[in-house]
């Protein structure tokens, strides 16, 4: 028990990154039981519609714009001098709990109206691509209707864990996703298996709102109910001049992101077809589900950097920092090994789902290329994650430079070259912007600790 426990502090193995690696260890579980369940039960052609409902609903970025990851730090900044009582009522100091109220109450109309918004423009974007894209004699229009509601309902709910994850209750909200996972996947599988086709995304969609409703109802019921209906009588977080600074950076960054992560499919769909589209969303999803196992050892972290900076612990932080990215290189290269590995021995197994899932996911070489690209990506986040919590972004150009290029890159050599034109775009782009980032947070941290 010694040696055990020993290990876990020497990988900061706590309680909420094993919550954190449970709830992704689900997800690495549950993504090939879900694509051999698309490889069974779907046509290459409605798979590779699914896939793109996926990425186009990426779309949403455009709405948040970046103002959760800034509520998560002020809020984090605020939690460093408050916590709970037994009743979990907030206290603490005074003027903590007046900005936190009104940090909250900026995120909530902020996502109230953005869900509107969120709705009514996936459903006319998404109608425009997919009506003015080859007709594949696929029953797309109702099942991306309600899709794109419910993905408007379920971006109301987001300022609800930008918030907790804030005020450090990632042990709570990550015990929380790791049912949500399973009650969301355990649907969807079920509706694919019944012949749901298109319509398993909504039906798991609508357990996940449902589950998230029961749990803030039940956990958090008081905390919010002060955040909402509390009165704010000391200082006040200002959105135009304490947060807009940090937002629009952070929010042409993921704006930039969107062409970064999320333009392959839709592109190889209008380009290639649902065929070519539906193999690279199968790998592309297996790929972030490798990289979001790794970020399991950073998203606890998070609030913590905010602390850190707020009471200027430059020790401690720099400590953590260094810490995280040795485990987060460590996990993301070993799964990345063993994924590639798997993948190039399938057509080698004598198992006819075997042959069939092979066919449905991208040959080793473009799966070998993005998987490099996502070990840079992973491992430089933690920088990033460094310098966010001062409330800056300074990677905004090179956010925008990267997007644009990838954009470029994906456009022209996906339109000739296919997938492997993709992937061997995304790793180029990447390969030089990475060591920039490395550069940018050295200069910071040079420039903070004077």
């Amino acid at each position: 028990m010694k040696s055990l426990k020993g290990l876990a502090n020497k990988i900061d193995l706590d309680k909420a990154v094993i919550f954190g690696l449970v709830s992704k260890t689900w997800g690495i579980i549950a993504g090939p039981v879900t694509a051999l369940l698309i490889a069974t039960f779907f046509t290459s052609s409605l798979q590779g519609y699914y896939y793109t409902f996926a990425t186009l609903l990426a779309l949403q970025m455009f709405v948040e714009l970046g103002l959760g990851t800034v509520i998560q730090m002020f809020a984090s900044h605020e939690w460093a001098k408050l916590s709970f009582d037994d009743k979990q009522q907030i206290v603490g100091d005074e003027d903590s709990i007046s900005r936190l109220i009104s940090t909250s109450r900026i995120a909530f109309k902020w996502f109230s109206i953005g869900s509107l918004i969120a709705a009514i423009g996936l459903l006319i974007g998404g109608y425009l691509f997919f009506s003015t894209s080859a007709n594949y004699h696929i029953n797309w229009l109702g099942p991306w209707v309600s899709l794109a509601i419910l993905t408007g309902i379920n971006i109301s709910l987001a300022p609800f864990w930008s918030i907790l994850e804030g005020c450090n209750q990632v042990k709570t909200l990550y015990g929380f996703r790791i049912l949500q996972a399973v009650a969301l996947n355990l649907s969807i599988w079920i509706a694919i298996m019944c012949g749901a086709g298109l319509w398993s995304a909504s039906i798991g969609s609508l357990v996940s709102i449902i589950s998230a409703v029961i749990f803030l109802k039940t956990k958090y019921y008081a905390f919010f109910k002060k955040l909402i209906l509390g009165k704010t009588t000391g200082p006040q977080i200002n959105w135009k001049g304490d947060m807009l600074p940090m937002q629009w950076r952070i929010a042409v960054s993921w704006i930039s992101g969107y062409f970064t992560f999320s333009l392959f499919t839709p592109i190889l769909f209008k380009y290639q077809g649902p065929e070519i589209a539906g193999q690279f969303g199968m790998t592309w999803n297996i790929v972030i589900a490798l990289g979001t196992l790794a970020g399991s050892w950073l998203s606890p972290k998070i609030p913590l950097f905010g602390m850190y900076v707020a009471q200027a612990n430059y020790v401690q932080l720099d400590k953590l920092l260094i810490k995280t990215v040795k485990i987060i290189f460590v996990i993301i290269v070993f799964n990345s090994f063993m994924a590639w590995g798997f993948v190039y021995m399938l057509p080698f197994f004598k198992y006819d789902l075997a042959h069939r899932l092979s066919s449905r996911i991208l040959p080793p070489l473009p799966l070998f290329l993005l998987l490099v690209a996502q070990i840079l990506v992973v491992t430089s986040t933690p920088f990033s994650a460094y310098i966010r919590a001062h409330k800056k972004e300074p990677l905004m150009l090179l956010s925008v430079f990267s997007g644009f290029f990838v954009a470029i890159f994906t456009f022209f050599l996906g339109k000739k070259y296919s997938a492997l034109g993709v992937s061997a775009g995304y790793l180029l782009v990447n390969m030089f912007a990475i060591p920039i980032v490395l550069i940018i947070w050295y200069r910071f941290r040079k420039k903070v600790l004077v």
